[in-house]
């Protein structure tokens, strides 16, 4: 099986590059093969944590996504990689249009390729009203990941009671949880443009993970790879 992740949420600052980089390195974990893009043209987070893997796209610009979608011809050995797209904030106008006028979910399901949209939220309302307009626009057929970041908040009673929600759980949209990291660490993995495997590994250096932090690492990866496994990826 090979996928197509798109991880968004429309906003900024709810996590999608965390989100991404943990997906990375989740497919580099289980050896599955894949292929990343980055829309961010400001940050580019996720080029930055895994340059070997991810490259900048440009999100307003048809020929720039069909690149996306060419990571799905056929390689040397015949294996399909799977793709994410570490969506910048305000991209889904743009996006939308794209996968419409290319026909992209009917022709991605003939090649036997899964569409996954990853929904960001944090506490706010904001979160709920684009999960709406997630789900108003795309409908069924592709899955959605509706992603309670702890990083980004602590009471999603919103997203819980909200209508938004339930018409996204009647697609079939599954609701998880991405645990919170010690922030001090992130910020020390961040610091160092590291992927989570390097600020594991790396024993050298003013930014370097004690071996608690390398500890505590570990066991966000495990319980966020738990999660990860009970998905079609």
């Amino acid at each position: 099986m090979s996928s197509l992740n798109f991880i968004g949420g429309e906003k900024g600052g709810v996590g999608k590059s965390v989100a991404a980089r943990v997906l990375a390195q989740y497919f580099l974990d289980k050896g599955q093969p894949f292929t990343g893009f980055d829309t961010d043209r400001s940050h580019t987070s996720f080029t930055r944590f895994y340059a070997d893997y991810a490259s900048p796209v440009v999100v307003d610009s048809y020929e720039g996504l069909d690149t996306i979608v060419s990571a799905f011809e056929d390689t040397a050995d015949g294996q399909q990689p799977s793709v994410i797209v570490d969506l910048a904030a305000q991209t889904a106008a743009p996006l939308a249009r794209w996968i419409k006028d290319s026909d992209l979910l009917a022709l991605l399901a003939e090649m036997g390729v899964t569409v996954n949209f990853w929904h960001l939220a944090d506490a706010g309302k904001d979160s709920v009203d684009l999960l709406e307009r997630l789900i108003n626009t795309f409908g069924a057929g592709p899955n959605y990941f509706v992603v309670k970041n702890l990083g980004r908040g602590s009471d999603f009673s919103q997203l819980d009671d909200s209508q938004a929600l339930k018409n996204a759980q009647a697609l079939g949209a599954r609701t998880i949880t991405l645990p919170q990291l010690h922030e001090a660490s992130m910020r020390k993995i961040d610091r160092q443009n590291a992927s989570f495997w390097a600020a594991i590994n790396h024993r050298t250096g003013p930014d370097t993970l004690g071996l608690l932090e390398r500890q505590r690492v570990k066991t966000w990866l495990r319980a966020t790879y738990e999660t990860l496994d009970g998905l079609p990826l």
